[in-house]
């Protein structure tokens, strides 16, 4: 029997590199909260307020306390014409930071730069001054259509946040500056304007990579004139999305030339590890990087923040604390009731929208008008939705907000006075960027980090050092990956035939993926070129963000009112048929999932209840490509197929969790090619550890749950990019084994930095469970939310031994 942990499907850094703040104790606040600067509360006295209580004050386990920074000024390089000067002098911008300065000039020199600063560092300006330079440059030039930009953002709410930012700079300089935002969201009619006439257009790689390039020709002014390419948060194009990205940006560079442009690429990230070799990785260009922050800061209070165990007992018996839902859900409420505008940052979607609806159910027990203040914000919302969303929370009319990382990135909310960051959200990059959204305005700012409970939360509140002097991860993508690259070079030789010159663009790999392009009958060579042979769109071959195909419409069955998308990739386990969904406060039942027709039909409902889905998964072996020894043991990386499958759903208690029945499901199996890293133990061995054939399938299933935890404190991935699988005796190694895996076909280079890093991953892992004051396994060490097996067996105790024994014979790295 197999026991497996399944991915669900498938960052600007407030700190510095190092960080290094002061540690403070947090006095307990009256009743009244003391004022900032200006008439903002101090964000100890906020703290003060929320753990003032007695039942509340052990929760905070670590207070951290970043002191406030002086900024640097500079002077713009001369290039940057006078009307620009005077246009950001309109906004409240005398002079820029020597940061903002120094990228400018590199820009103006034709280098590409990726300014990797903290938040509400002045990024934007950075490379809004050169570009907006150049485009007003250009535009009275005669019979011309003069320089234009393309700025490219992760996602859609970002782009339109940069265009309301573009709008209010340009408009001193009249119509010489044409912003324009193209993405699934624009009109029909608006469409052929943008493409004549803006001189500045936002859009993500999406569209970049299914509407723009394949219809090139139609761009061609646009493309003729291309100075710039502004590349926002590029920290967060990591992983298999991250390696898509890369080659789209090949894509862009290659259709570019042949219409005589060479865009100068302007970067801006996340504090992060080398942001000049990612940026490199991911534009194919050299990078010069600028990392030292010379804006201004506020202080930042940040606290650690542990729920307290309850009187109830899980599965297996064990304590279970209470949820990271249910204390943001109270944290917001509270936070909310003082008038402190914040946004709790939830994981899932589910949990974003059951987090607003707790805290609008509280707030209107106080006040009814206050309820009205607090919404949701996720990722499968209408475009009509989402934008009304977002001018409430810019205007001030919404206090708090339950938001999914959809809001994260980057969108400009200045005034917000705390964060609240439900659950590590995987990398100390995007926990940082969460925490950043707060004092935007300059202001003193609160953030907290609620632990769920899980091996890798209770770990970090427990061992603050590892969040708060650690440096920040690296950005990980591999634009060679054969499964990224062969739909690109497919998508390339559509929108122009393929020359030997353009492989050296690509990468080394394109030559060794090309002559298998031409055995499936993908691609022909003809002459000097390879041409694309079939009639459907080359670009429908990529699926970019690793959805698993087109998503799925959740459409209400008595109206027939869409209500909104959920990914393909998590359809199986989200929009089932019985499952329970929540949309902007609302509970629905999923009547039927048609998977042909890619729709989930639900109806309103009620029931006392939520759902989750149950899998099963085998994994087979298809290549070793590295294996060493440690002893007896074997530790091993290479290329496996998963098969798993969704089986059926539990029905839990709202609020208790209580299992109150399972129903089985008939949906078909979904395989995955992708990487692993795997460890193999020997008979002696378990002997060693005293781990005995009753207890081996439960101390592999505890040590697998605990390592999957644990492996984003190693890799720039969290819980849900990877998955696992345990077995007693597996069919290709007949040993007793477990595996590590990248959630992602093809992989995404985190299975490797496991293998790589595998002695200092498994002392962690084993050091979490050891030190978890728990009897026999809980949430906090072993046990796994995702679980398909419904975390049984799990043998707590035998997984150390078995660890210790393992780790015995590991070589030093």
């Amino acid at each position: 029997m197999a026991f497996n942990h399944l991915p669900v499907g498938v960052h600007d850094a407030l700190s510095p590199f190092f960080i290094r703040p002061v540690t403070h104790s947090v006095p307990m606040a009256d009743n009244q909260l003391p004022q900032s600067a200006g008439t903002r509360p101090a964000p100890r006295a906020v703290l003060g307020l929320l753990a003032g209580t007695a039942d509340r004050a052990t929760r905070v386990t670590h207070t951290e306390h970043l002191p406030p920074r002086m900024g640097r000024h500079a002077d713009w390089p001369r290039q940057i014409r006078e009307d620009v000067v005077a246009a950001i002098r309109q906004v409240g911008v005398d002079r820029p930071w020597e940061h903002q300065a120094r990228a400018a000039a590199h820009a103006l020199r034709g280098e590409s730069v990726v300014v990797a600063t903290g938040t509400a560092s002045g990024k934007s300006l950075a490379y809004l001054a050169p570009v907006l330079s150049s485009v007003v440059d250009g535009a009275g030039e005669p019979g011309g259509r003069g320089a234009t930009a393309l700025y490219l953002s992760p996602t859609k709410a970002l782009a339109a946040d940069q265009r309301r930012a573009v709008s209010s700079l340009a408009g001193p300089l009249g119509r010489a500056v044409r912003p324009a935002v193209y993405d699934g969201d624009t009109p029909v009619e608006e469409r052929e304007w943008v493409r004549r006439y803006a001189n500045y257009v936002l859009t993500n790689p999406d569209m970049l990579h299914l509407g723009i390039l394949p219809g090139h020709p139609r761009w061609a002014s646009f493309l003729r004139a291309l100075r710039y390419v502004v590349v926002d948060e590029c920290h967060s194009y990591r992983g298999v999305f991250g390696s898509h990205v890369a080659q789209v940006v090949r894509r862009l560079r290659r259709i570019c030339a042949r219409y005589g442009s060479d865009p100068v690429f302007l970067l801006a990230s996340a504090t992060s590890a080398e942001p000049a070799a990612a940026a490199e990785r991911l534009t194919g260009l050299p990078v010069t990087q600028i990392t030292e922050d010379t804006s201004p800061r506020g202080e930042l209070v940040f606290a650690l923040w542990e729920p307290p165990l309850t009187e109830l007992h899980g599965e297996r018996g064990a304590p279970v604390r209470r949820t990271a839902t249910a204390e943001t859900a109270e944290l917001l409420t509270d936070l909310v009731a003082e008038g402190v505008r914040t946004v709790a940052f939830v994981r899932s979607r589910r949990g974003a929208e059951l987090i607003s609806v707790i805290a609008q159910e509280r707030l209107a027990a106080v006040d009814r008008s206050l309820a009205g203040r607090v919404a949701a914000y996720r990722g499968g919302y209408l475009p009509q939705e989402r934008r009304s969303l977002e001018s409430a929370l810019h205007s001030g009319e919404l206090l708090g907000l339950s938001a999914t990382t959809a809001l994260e990135l980057g969108v400009d909310v200045a005034g917000l006075d705390a964060v609240v960051i439900a659950g590590y959200p995987g990398t100390r990059a995007s926990l940082w960027q969460q925490a950043g959204r707060a004092g935007r305005a300059g202001q003193g700012a609160l953030a907290i980090l609620v632990a769920r409970d899980d091996p890798l939360d209770t770990f970090l509140v427990h061992h603050p050092e590892a969040l708060f002097r650690q440096p920040v991860e690296s950005t990980v993508l591999d634009p060679d990956n054969p499964y990224v690259l062969a739909p690109h070079l497919c998508a390339a030789a559509a929108e122009l035939p393929l020359t030997d010159t353009d492989l050296d663009l690509f990468g080394p790999a394109a030559r060794d993926v090309l002559p298998q392009l031409q055995g499936r009958g993908l691609l022909r060579r003809r002459a000097t070129a390879w041409h694309w042979t079939r009639r459907e769109r080359a670009a429908d071959l990529a699926d970019i963000r690793g959805e698993g195909g087109p998503p799925v419409q959740v459409v209400e069955t008595g109206s027939g009112r869409l209500l909104g998308t959920v990914d393909a990739s998590s359809a199986h386990t989200s929009v089932h048929d019985g499952a329970v969904h929540l949309h902007q406060g609302r509970t629905y039942l999923v009547e039927r999932l048609d998977l042909a027709d890619s729709v989930a039909l639900v109806k309103e409902a009620d029931p006392p209840y939520s759902t989750t889905a149950r899998d099963t998964t085998a994994v087979t072996v298809l290549d070793t490509t590295t294996e060493v020894p440690w002893g007896d043991s074997r530790l091993c990386f290479g290329s496996v197929e998963v098969t798993h499958q969704v089986v059926s759903y539990l029905r839990r208690r709202l609020i208790t969790g209580e299992v109150l029945g399972e129903s089985r499901l008939d949906l078909p199996p979904r395989t995955l090619r992708t990487r692993a890293v795997w460890w193999t133990v020997t008979e002696d061995q378990l002997d060693t550890a005293g781990v005995t054939p009753e207890a081996l399938p439960g101390a592999l299933h505890a040590a697998e749950h605990a390592s999957i935890g644990m492996l984003p404190l190693f890799a720039t991935c969290d819980r849900w990019d990877i998955g696992g699988v345990s077995l007693p005796l597996h069919p290709d190694t007949l040993l007793p084994t477990v595996f590590v895996y990248d959630g992602h076909h093809g992989g995404a280079g985190f299975a490797e930095r496991a293998f790589h890093t595998a002695r200092r991953w498994l002392e962690a892992t084993r050091e979490a469970i050891a030190a978890c004051e728990c009897e026999a396994g809980c949430p906090s060490c072993v046990q796994s939310p995702k679980c398909g097996n419904g975390n049984d067996p799990l043998d707590k105790h035998a997984a150390v031994r078995l660890l210790t024994t393992l780790l015995a014979g590991a070589p030093a790295e």
